[in-house]
């Protein structure tokens, strides 16, 4: 059977960026099809209408709701809704946990959860974040994301919900992820150089701290000569995270260890780490 995955991305995260393209990323897979939906950039109520509509009129067997801060109004009525209409939902967002009665309530429903810790908000004030300045950034962290790990537990985490439709589950039967990803998830099992182990884990705690930098620049200072270098400095924090992650990987390329785990066209997952050899 061919699996229908729906994402209804909401805003942006550096994680909705590539959401669908982990699932399948030679374009190749038969035992699937996606179907993106987007509210564009805001999170007005129209915009997320729009994607539930489109996401309802498509009819996917799960769909994942990926946006920024997901206890928000916005966020939250779409995957209620969607749940309404018999679609299990598997919500990947940045980390949410100041917001303890919320968490707390996302955590004891229904709905599945990838809670990405170090997908960490953007500097975003005018005075500094310009077109350039976010691409820039976002780049930055999916590399931490990547390379780290983080991106193929979220992988992995996404196929096994195909996985369990393929196998004849729907709705309420699927066992839906919930999964918090933390630095020590996302390097589990990623390296094999004591030493790249331990760069790829400093980036994504680095990482992890920005968002926390970010809150007092765009949230807490008043004052344009005061919050523009608090939010620079997050960038700077994310560059050099994305450096070590730069450096862990080539330790790895060195020793002829890095990890690849491609699908094959018929979603299984296979596995190899020299390079000059096929995955099995």
């Amino acid at each position: 059977m061919v699996v229908k995955v729906g994402i209804a991305k909401l805003g942006n995260i550096a994680s909705g960026v590539m959401a669908e393209l982990l699932l399948d990323e030679r374009a190749d897979r038969e035992d699937m099809q996606t179907f993106m939906a987007t509210s564009g950039t805001k999170l007005q109520p129209e915009d997320i209408d729009r994607v539930v509509t489109n996401m309802k009129a498509w009819g996917p067997d799960f769909c994942i709701v990926v946006s920024p801060n997901g206890v928000l109004p916005g966020p939250k009525g779409a995957r209620e809704a969607l749940a309404a209409a018999g679609i299990p939902c598997v919500v990947i967002t940045d980390d949410i946990t100041t917001k303890k009665e919320e968490w707390e309530a996302l955590k004891a429903s229904e709905f599945g959860y990838i809670i990405m810790k170090g997908d960490s908000m953007i500097g975003a004030r005018r005075e500094f974040l310009d077109p350039i300045e976010m691409a820039d950034y976002n780049g930055n962290l999916i590399k931490v994301l990547s390379v780290t790990g983080a991106f193929r537990k979220l992988q992995v985490a996404l196929d096994e919900v195909i996985d369990q439709v393929k196998a004849g589950k729907k709705g309420k039967d699927l066992a839906l992820p919930k999964l918090v990803m933390t630095s020590d998830k996302a390097v589990e099992g990623e390296f094999s150089n004591p030493y790249a182990y331990a760069k790829a884990r400093a980036a994504y705690e680095i990482a992890q701290a920005v968002a926390g930098v970010n809150v007092k620049g765009c949230f807490m200072t008043k004052g344009f000569e005061n919050y523009t270098p608090i939010v620079a400095s997050a960038h700077e924090m994310m560059r050099q995270a994305m450096l070590l992650c730069e450096e862990a990987r080539e330790m790895e390329k060195a020793t002829d260890a890095v990890i690849r785990k491609p699908h094959k066209n018929d979603g299984t997952r296979v596995a190899k780490k020299t390079l000059i050899s096929k995955p099995e």
